[in-house]
């Protein structure tokens, strides 16, 4: 058994973004400035989009861009119902009400069937998310949303690298929402960033992303000398701070370095694992470039002879370092209360939520470490 913990999710962080951040230390620049319009232009660019603006998670970029829609109370948004719960409770800040629709069983991702039953006089808007690194299906996705004009958000938060059909994810939509948390594919600590082909929808979650301030405010005191600032609109708190672009402009740089390494650990857990009862996630179409955020495994209990969570347990007790993405929303106290919502309805969703196990998966991994989960899973599933 290992003697040290392996911590679920662990970033990388190179000697390049230490001394980025002793920069802004030493410039005494701590707040929104150059090094976030810089990560931000080289977002810009990696994605191949238009506009790019950052924000301080992608929570708050799924809320600007549900706020510049303009929705009203009655308005529906259709979004997935297994996903976290940032996702749902965009839609609920916005003003808005969430609507679920169950997920498909091989991709894990929205069903575009079950969307299309979803669909009432009140949609609005399509929130959907690229699960576990897969991109959804955006062929028909598309093809819904322009036959009943709806606005489209994607949720890329597990998706930074994802392609489809050689078409970068968040590109799809009319917003792409990124997340740059600790866990995911490349960090800013805490961080998110909204891409858009459309330049009024970014400089209005510029705007409202800094408390509602003129553009520019972050400028007020810089060198050029103070610049008064309006209040335009009643905005937010959710500005990325340059230190964390600090972090963002060199983890970018090697985002392909690490997804080949996620990739290498992906594969290794598929051809070990794959003669255990356990669930494995299904192969990716050759039309998407998956981008390996998230391994999830799933744990029937007829299966495997253990429970899911008596599983959970047991990697812990191993020193093993685990997650669960996610239970159904339906399962979550709040939502259900509130909604009326049932989990059976979703049964996909809900039988899903119920199996999952997400192990270790991350560029930092050695081979020794994937060793160590693979060794302890075997263990585990005799």
């Amino acid at each position: 058994m290992r003697k040290k913990y392996l911590i679920f999710g662990q970033p990388i962080i190179e000697q390049d973004e230490i001394n980025e951040i002793l920069d802004s230390l030493n410039s005494s620049w701590l707040g929104t400035g150059p090094k976030v319009a810089l990560f931000e232009n080289d977002f810009k660019n990696y994605k191949k989009c238009k506009y790019a603006a950052a924000v301080n998670s992608g929570t708050a970029g799924l809320h600007l861009s549900l706020k510049v829609l303009n929705l009203q109370p009655e308005d529906e948004v259709i979004v997935p119902a297994m996903t976290f719960g940032a996702t749902i409770n965009a839609v609920i800040h916005s003003g808005a009400k969430p609507v679920l629709a169950d997920i498909d069983p091989i991709t894990l991702n929205i069903d575009p069937e079950d969307i299309e039953r979803k669909i009432s006089s009140k949609t609005k808007a399509l929130l959907i998310v690229h699960f576990a690194g897969r991109p959804c299906n955006m062929d028909a996705i598309k093809t819904i949303a322009q036959k009943n004009r709806l606005k489209i958000i994607e949720d890329c938060a597990h998706a930074v690298e994802g392609e489809y059909n050689g078409q970068k994810t968040g590109t799809f939509g009319d917003l792409g929402c990124f997340s740059f948390y600790v866990t995911k594919n490349i960090t800013t600590g805490e961080g998110g960033m909204v891409i858009s082909s459309n330049k009024e929808f970014i400089s209005r979650i510029r705007t409202l992303a800094l408390h509602g301030l003129s553009r520019d405010a972050w400028k007020r005191f810089s060198d050029e000398g103070y610049k008064h600032y309006y209040v335009v609109e009643a905005g937010f708190k959710y500005n990325m701070m340059d230190l964390q672009a600090a972090i963002g402009i060199h983890q970018l740089k090697r985002i392909e370095d690490y997804w080949n390494r996620r990739n290498e650990i992906w594969n290794r857990y598929i051809n070990e694992l794959s003669n255990l009862p356990v669930g494995l996630p299904q192969p990716a179409d050759s039309d998407i470039k998956h981008s390996y955020h998230l391994f999830t495994i799933r744990i029937n209990k007829e299966d495997t002879g253990i429970s899911r969570d008596d599983f959970l347990q047991e990697l812990h007790k191993r020193n093993i370092g685990c997650g669960v993405h996610y239970l159904s929303i339906p399962e979550h106290p709040y939502y259900r209360q509130t909604y009326k919502w049932k989990p059976e309805d979703y049964p996909h969703a809900f039988k899903f939520g119920r199996e999952t196990v997400s192990i270790p998966l991350s560029a930092r991994l050695s081979d020794e470490d994937t060793n160590d989960v693979i060794s302890a899973i075997r263990e585990i599933i005799v």
